[in-house]
């Protein structure tokens, strides 16, 4: 299923599989870095803001939503000039250079808004790569009855890296403590001048970070081009539409990227609340970022089957069961007691995450028409990195007001609310009683 994928789609897989794996270390390493003292804190933590105390997990939280902020805002930018240019691949390399330079910068910071820089400085460069990457993926799509696949088999090989970043990462971090408490690594004799040194774990897993945006950076310009017929008559205009065009509802893209950015938040909630997490469930960090990353891996094992399975069956059916599933699958990650029962919700909410997923991107992609596939998809994309990156900053805020259960009381009632716009507002774009194509009245919406 995967080996029959264009190689462009499968090359683009890889290098965001390598991106990918790099900003996911991140994801569990910051959080410890900024709590190791190793980061400055004074003079924030512990100050009053508008009545409200900044406590160190809201600082995190902070930190770990800078980069999707600006990631998010910055895309439909980038979309729309990609489409008008006809030009994504230097998109994506201009956006892998500064993703690298960002994740270089932090072991040599020692203050919490130098910190801030790095994250903004990865959250641009994002926004130059995400865009035109799923673009290009749009682009190579030879029909609507592929789309879905090529969806499924990119969010899969993206995803083996961001899943299996964190167990990586949590690894590197408690491969070995110095006295101090410090994890430290010494490069072995044969390398010569640099024999004996030592370095820091933080240190090798930003240097994991910087190794994969160069890795990408080389897939990309080696093996990909700009497909011929990429240039679209985009316009100026940088507003989403909310209503539809027919003027009955909303426009189902709208509502295909509030789902995902529900969706997202969904996901991001369990980053910042590591500690009272693992203080409750009485487990290591290891364990934790295995529950971390089981969302991912099970998405892993269904992106494409589903992705596959949307191009004959619909879209519709399988984003409707996704948030059908995704709802309970959440609200139990703040009841449980147990780390075993915890690791099993987080693979369900996977799932759950899967059956949206790449039918929503591929859903997308069919309605994408006169509009641009930059331009569409960058909907769902900024909606994902927006979810991402309030998530945290959300978990954060309302475990303060509320303890552990609050945000995933929250994310639940997100998932409710994403059902109940996707069965009222999005039509499915493939008539599953014919061969091939889109139903007539979405082909004639598309265009």
């Amino acid at each position: 299923m995967v080996l029959d994928t264009d190689g462009r789609v499968l090359t683009l897989a890889f290098a965001r599989m390598a991106d990918a794996l790099g900003n996911s270390f991140l994801i569990i390493v910051l959080p410890l870095y900024i709590a190791s003292g190793q980061i400055s804190l004074a003079g924030i933590a512990g100050t009053e803001l508008f009545g409200f105390v900044l406590r160190e997990e809201t600082l995190i939280g902070l930190v770990l939503s800078l980069f999707g902020l600006l990631n998010s805002f910055g895309q439909p930018f980038t979309g729309r000039v990609s489409d008008r240019t006809g030009r994504r691949r230097v998109f994506v390399l201009i956006g892998l250079g500064i993703f690298a330079v960002g994740s270089a910068i932090y072991p040599f910071v020692t203050s919490y808004w130098a910190v801030l820089g790095a994250r903004a400085l990865q959250g641009i460069g994002a926004a130059f790569t995400i865009p035109a990457t799923v673009a290009l993926v749009n682009d190579y799509a030879e029909g609507n009855r592929e789309r879905g696949g090529n969806f499924g088999v990119f969010n899969t090989f993206r995803l083996i890296g961001f899943g299996f970043g964190p167990i990586i990462a949590g690894i590197v971090i408690t491969g070995g403590l110095a006295a101090e408490g410090v994890v430290t690594y010494t490069v072995p004799a044969w390398t010569g001048p640099l024999a004996g040194a030592t370095f820091s774990g933080f240190v090798a897993a930003f240097a994991v970070a910087v190794a994969g945006a160069l890795v990408s950076f080389v897939l990309v310009l080696a093996l990909i081009e700009d497909p011929p017929r990429v240039a679209t008559g985009a316009g100026k205009n940088l507003s989403i539409a909310v209503l539809d065009r027919d003027g009955n509802g909303l426009d189902p893209v709208f509502v295909l990227g509030v789902g995902t950015f529900f969706m997202a938040t969904t996901i991001a909630l369990f980053a910042t609340l590591e500690g009272p997490i693992r203080a409750r469930l009485d487990e290591s960090t290891f364990l934790f970022s295995v529950q971390f990353a089981a969302v991912v891996i099970a998405n892993v094992a269904f992106q494409v089957p589903i992705g596959r399975a949307c191009d004959t069956y619909g879209r519709r059916p399988f984003i409707l069961t996704g948030f059908v599933v995704l709802i309970p699958s959440v609200f139990a990650q703040g009841l449980v007691a147990d780390p075993w029962t915890m690791l099993a919700a987080r693979f369900v909410q996977g799932i759950a995450v899967a059956l949206v997923f790449a039918p929503a991107l591929a859903l997308a992609g069919d309605l994408a028409g006169d509009r641009g596939s930059g331009t569409t998809l960058s909907v769902l994309t900024m909606a994902f990195g927006l979810g991402v990156a309030l998530g945290p900053l959300a978990s954060g805020v309302l475990f303060n007001l509320g303890g552990l259960a609050a945000p995933f009381i929250f994310g639940a009632a997100l998932a409710t609310l994403a059902l109940l716009l996707t069965y009222t507002e999005v039509e499915d774009t493939l008539d599953t009683d014919a061969a091939s194509g889109p139903a007539p009245q979405d082909q004639e919406k598309a265009t």
